[in-house]
């Protein structure tokens, strides 16, 4: 097959004077800004292309750049057709980079080359940072971290829409602030961009390519999906070789871009789910040299891989809040919900989760007082769609969220009438789903109050001095999001405090029996797969702590090691133990309530039942 012509000038190796060591040919990276990708191109010679014929599978190639600073990166090549390799790299800084290539091709082998790197005002690649945030990798002016304000779109055509959707998609997502577009590598059915384990369809990647660098160059990342499923994936890919020369070939191409990676749609989908996504996780951990965020995508959570430490945030598939507000106090990642439901703008709806604009602009904001990072998605897909009241209301919680210092808001309790996130002593979040009193405990200051319309982001003022908040929205008609913030701080705050000027801690779980406020009154026997069974919680003793209080069940076979999963949330209900929590049966599974009280106080406890078929 022929690869599509290098945008960047070639080196051909090929053409070097026999026995030379270092690349007499200037560098096609030379003047490449920091963060911008160049590419240098490999040709097998002739007598090369006969000992390698499946340059694919049997070519290694790689280089091993060296920074100003000393830091390394070992970049491989990816096979661009006939006997083409590309090395495709993003200097991380200016100045002087020095090269390495290793290669089993002999006449590569060894060689050396160097080229500078030119000044860049691009704020680098992004990256968890704070705990629960994110930050770009390169530092301003001053020396401080730069704050990322994670704000994704969903497009899962990416790949596959025709040129002109994908432009006027990317124009529209950039103009509403969007930073994030996430979409599939690889398509479901036919096309799905490989015709066989080794034989990747180029002029898909090639595009793909394209549409990676015309998003960054508007300031957004691409979040790559793999594929939609472990099952997809295993397919295509039989063997563990195949699986490794996949992730191999997208981190060569995509890695000097600015992406994360999201694994698979749903990892639950499959009983491999949890070993494939470790296997695949495993190998863009070895192969990306930018360490690129990572994580898998679930239908309800994918914290329970984090232990397999391969991930640096964990994503959601739900808009349940007792699943992300107590998560958030167990795991010391960012957050990112990647489906908190598709508004419906006119496509129609095929879904429980497809739902209205006021539902999704409801559950957007919970999201948000759960302490999480958003993406939006629509039921329809390409630019007719673009500019829906969804969108709008994402355009909206950008602006506001601007306005705060959202790398170190977390989850806040101390208020009534509404949920809130909060820096406390200088700024409170307050969402307002259903109109009314709120009250809100704040350090005693002089404050500036803002209650924002967050359907359209207008602004109505006012001022407030004291410890104790208390307050009405302008109107009743729709929800409300109030900020509470110190006065003169609007402005001046993101100057006057550093990046990391507060320490984030998680707090402890209480597990002592005797001190957690609740029991587990059912499940109250042996659970059988697939058949509802009534669970239920009891309040020991009611305080004003207990008042309100979040509940997530999760079950977990440790023995067969697949992970736990989302049984129930609430006080009391019906839960389904899904087959895909065990390999054999019948089994013990354990467990586990965790409830949250109207403070933020987490307690655990634990059950053993036996799980049958």
């Amino acid at each position: 097959m022929n690869g599509k012509a290098p945008v960047w000038l070639a080196v051909v190796l090929a053409c070097w004077a026999a026995g030379a060591v270092r690349l007499a040919a200037q560098s096609p990276c030379d003047r490449t800004p920091a963060y911008a990708p160049c590419e240098m191109v490999f040709e097998l010679s002739p007598a090369d292309a006969a000992s390698h014929p499946d340059p694919y599978v049997n070519v290694d190639l790689k280089a091993e750049f060296r920074s100003p600073h000393q830091k390394t990166f070992l970049q491989p090549a990816f096979w661009d057709g006939g006997g083409k390799m590309v090395i495709r790299f993003s200097p991380t800084e200016e100045g002087q980079w020095d090269y390495r290539v290793t290669s089993n091709v002999a006449s590569w082998d060894g060689k050396t080359g160097s080229f500078m790197a030119a000044p860049s005002d691009a704020p680098g690649f992004v990256r968890a940072a704070n705990v629960h945030h994110w930050a770009y990798t390169e530092r301003d002016a001053e020396g401080l971290d730069r704050p990322h304000l994670w704000m994704g779109a969903t497009e899962m055509g990416l790949a596959t829409l025709d040129d002109a959707s994908f432009r006027a998609v990317a124009d529209a997502r950039s103009a509403q602030k969007f930073n994030h577009l996430r979409g599939l590598v690889l398509s479901e059915g036919a096309g799905a961009g490989y015709s066989a384990p080794d034989a990747p369809d180029l002029a898909r990647f090639h595009r793909l390519d394209e549409r990676i660098r015309y998003l960054n160059q508007k300031g957004i990342v691409a979040d790559l999906i793999l594929a939609a499923g472990p099952r997809q994936l295993a397919q295509l890919f039989p063997s563990r070789d195949a699986r490794r020369r996949f992730v191999r070939f997208l981190v060569a191409r995509f890695a000097p871009f600015n992406i994360t990676w999201q694994g698979v749609e749903h990892f639950e989908d499959d009983p491999d789910g949890r070993a494939l996504s470790k296997e695949l996780g495993g190998y863009l951990q070895e192969a990306d040299p930018y360490r690129h965020p990572r994580t898998s995508g679930a239908r309800i959570t994918s914290a329970p891989l984090l232990e397999d430490h391969w991930m640096d945030f964990a994503a959601y598939g739900t808009a349940n809040d007792n699943v992300g507000a107590i998560e958030h106090q167990l795991y010391p990642v960012p957050f990112v919900n990647v489906d908190l439901g598709r508004e419906d703008s006119g496509a129609g709806k095929s879904g429980a989760d497809d739902v209205d604009a006021a539902t999704f602009r409801h559950r957007l904001w919970n999201a948000t007082m759960d302490g999480q990072y958003v993406t939006y998605a629509n039921t329809g897909s390409g630019p007719q769609y673009a500019n829906s009241p969804g969108a709008k209301a994402m355009t909206a919680w950008f602006d506001v969220l601007s306005d705060t210092r959202h790398w170190e808001l977390e989850p806040y309790f101390d208020v009534d009438g509404g949920r809130a996130v909060a820096l406390e002593d200088v700024e409170y979040l307050v969402y307002v789903e259903k109109p009314g009193p709120v009250e809100v405990v704040v350090e005693k200051h002089g404050y500036d109050v803002l209650w924002i319309n967050p359907i359209n982001g207008e602004i109505t003022r006012q001022k407030f001095k004291g410890d104790h908040f208390t307050g009405e929205p302008p109107d009743k008609s729709h929800d409300w999001v109030l900020h509470v913030v110190r006065e003169g701080r609007v402005e001046s705050m993101n100057k006057s405090y550093k990046f990391e000027s507060r320490r984030i801690e998680l707090q402890e779980i209480e597990s002592n029996t005797d001190k957690v406020p609740f029991t587990i009154e059912q499940p109250g026997g042996d659970l059988t797969v697939g058949k509802p069974a009534p669970f239920a919680a009891k309040i020991k003793r009611e305080t004003r702590a207990t008042r309100s209080m979040m509940y997530l069940w999760i079950g977990e076979v440790t023995a067969d090691g697949l992970g736990y999963r989302v049984l129930a949330t609430g006080a009391k209900g019906s839960l389904t133990v899904p087959l895909g929590i065990a390999r054999n049966f019948p089994v013990v599974m354990s467990l586990r309530l965790y409830g949250m009280n109207a403070n933020g106080k987490v307690y655990a406890l634990d059950r053993a039942f036996q799980i049958t078929r």
